[in-house]
């Protein structure tokens, strides 16, 4: 019951910005072939810039000139940040609303355990965001085989595809616990919208100084780090212990502390 509803007052939401995502990163696919064509005066532009900000974006492991480094670089970025915002909003609200607008009354009075409440809202999430992922994949391949000049290799393009489901069932884990945790929406919305950009910024912050590379262990893009994708053609093992560790601590977390929770109503 619970799983029907949200998905049905989730899916415009969902539909959205899978649809406004995906269109983005398609037109910026189609300046590709113009890059293509000007990539001997690209590489000098590139040789130009500081090392600094090529390793901040990747530029010093993969070229504009092929098609998936472009991706990589203008708009796997997207996916990744942006996705993150999307789940986490999502994520933050799917509890704590039931205390907020009072509704949760209503629900502690059916027939329903709290494991079961939380276990079909977590199921929405897991569904959303694999939903999410797929429809902006589908839309990136489609622009893909519009621009494709012959270097697009589809396990490199399926990997990037699968990393940002880790990275936002990352986000979404740490959001759900906050929504058990707190009763304001807007608080927890501040602090896991905040939490996507802090630890964008130190995976930046992390690769233009060598000093701060230890920082990059603090952040869960860098786990989905797109040029390791490319050049290795595959996940990193370690990476993916740390994000599924950190999925399952959050999520037992919030089971936990929310069958013990004392609920006003």
């Amino acid at each position: 019951m619970i799983f029907r509803q949200e998905f049905k007052w989730n899916l415009r939401g969902l539909l959205i910005w899978s649809i406004i995502l995906g269109g983005l990163v398609f037109l910026m696919m189609q300046i590709y072939p113009d890059f293509a064509k000007q990539q001997e005066n690209l590489e000098a532009l590139m040789e130009a810039y500081p090392e600094g900000i090529k390793k901040a974006f990747n530029m010093d492991q993969i070229s504009l000139g092929t098609v998936l480094g472009f991706y990589a670089v203008e708009g796997y970025m997207l996916i990744t940040l942006i996705g993150s915002i999307y789940v986490v909003l999502l994520a933050g609200n799917i509890v704590a609303k039931e205390e907020s607008e009072n509704t949760i009354e209503f629900l502690l009075s059916k027939p329903i355990s709290r494991t079961a409440m939380l276990t079909q809202k977590i199921l929405l999430l897991m569904v959303n965001i694999i939903l999410f992922n797929v429809l902006v994949s589908l839309i990136n391949l489609a622009a893909f085989m519009i621009v494709d000049d012959g270097s697009f290799k589809f396990l490199p393009f399926l990997l990037m595809s699968i990393a940002p489901i880790l990275l936002h069932f990352t986000f979404a884990s740490i959001a759900f616990f906050l929504s058990t945790l707190l009763k304001k929406g807007r608080q927890i919305l501040s602090v896991t919208v905040g939490l996507v950009f802090i630890t964008y910024f130190l995976q930046v912050i992390s690769s233009v100084s060598d000093q701060l590379e230890v920082l990059k262990y603090f952040s869960p893009f860098e786990y989905v780090d797109p040029a390791d994708i490319i050049v290795n053609e595959t996940l990193n093992g370690l990476y993916i212990l740390f994000t599924t560790g950190i999925i399952l601590i959050c999520t037992v977390a919030a089971f936990f502390y929310y069958k013990r929770k004392d609920i006003a109503v």
